[in-house]
């Protein structure tokens, strides 16, 4: 029996394909972080390229591109060849709560999604003068004096939206203070120059166990193992306030689907032992590893989201 022309080209693509995926990689990868040393997100890539090196036999190299809320990082793996050998450590901020109107790449057509690596909440905290010990106080405090608090917040588009959500579901009113990233902006709430904020969790939980910061709420459906005395948004009854900051692994649109897959694989793997996940709760972040698939949904749901809330958020700032 002959097969037809086009039957042939098919097995011949898909023989290559799948070659190409089991010989993957034969040179060393680049991992691009968005953001400075030291931060975060470099925080989880260092560790991730270390093991990740050690499965696939090559080099995994983190190249730093910080700079314009991680949307300079995102650019360059954007435009770069769809070969599997350029990725990004990507996050929410760039990719779904960006504050650029126009972006120069598209989150949910320009990266192909490998898998997510960690999750954690926001959590709201606010200056100890404020007297105030649960959030239902808090959002007593802030009704009876509206206007008047001012909350940090990390930049346009960021953690900002957390306080119009807020706004939103609770009836409360403030001001806003922006600062060029969480890390001034937490600095200025610890000396009582603003009054509250939403901050990431691992940027904020040392502060809260040592009593230089309250603690109200974690932006969660349940408390969060490195912060157990802090109350869920589900317990204080904001359910819809589930804000989850999340990273993951990305490569250039049109990567072969067998690389993608191989990475897949061995990320997954590599994040789910209990060295990583031992090292990502130091941190407070709990690893939390997807399929492709469900890594692609993700971005697309948490980018219609953001967009609606940016589209209804009229600033107030100072």
């Amino acid at each position: 029996m002959s097969l037809s022309r086009p039957l042939i080209a098919a097995i011949l693509l898909f023989a290559t394909v799948t070659a190409h995926g089991q010989t993957y990689p034969t040179k060393p990868v680049r991992l691009v972080v968005g953001w400075p040393p030291g931060g975060a997100a470099d925080g989880v890539a260092r560790p991730l390229a270390m093991k990740l090196s050690e499965a696939l036999g090559r080099p995994i190299l983190v190249d730093n591109r910080g700079g314009a809320t991680g949307t300079i990082g995102a650019s360059a793996v954007a435009k770069s060849p769809p070969d599997g050998y350029t990725l990004l450590l990507g996050t929410s901020n760039e990719l779904v709560l960006s504050p650029y109107e126009k972006m120069p790449y598209s989150a949910t057509e320009d990266f192909a999604p490998i898998t997510t690596v960690i999750a954690f909440p926001s959590v709201l905290v606010v200056h100890p003068s404020i007297p105030v010990k649960s959030l239902q106080q808090f959002v007593a405090f802030t009704r009876a004096r509206p206007g008047k608090l001012n909350f940090a917040t990390a930049g346009s588009g960021t953690t900002h939206l957390s306080g119009e959500m807020f706004k939103q579901l609770t009836k409360v009113d403030f001001a806003y203070v922006s600062y060029k990233g969480g890390g001034p902006a937490i600095i200025d709430l610890l000396a009582g120059h603003v009054d509250a904020m939403f901050a990431t969790l691992p940027s904020a939980v040392s502060f809260a166990k040592n009593g230089k910061l309250k603690a109200l709420m974690v932006t969660d459906r349940k408390r969060s193992s490195t912060a157990p005395d802090v109350p869920s948004a589900k317990e204080v009854g904001l359910g819809d306030m589930v804000l989850i900051t999340w990273n993951g692994v990305l490569a250039p649109a049109g990567t072969s689907p067998a690389i993608l897959d191989r990475l897949q694989k061995e990320i997954g793997g590599v994040m789910n032992t209990q060295e990583m996940k031992e090292r990502m709760l130091v941190h407070a972040a709990e690893v939390t590893t997807s399929s492709r698939e469900e890594f692609a949904t993700i971005i697309r749901e948490d980018l219609a989201r953001w967009t609606a809330i940016k589209a209804s958020s009229p600033r107030n700032e100072k």
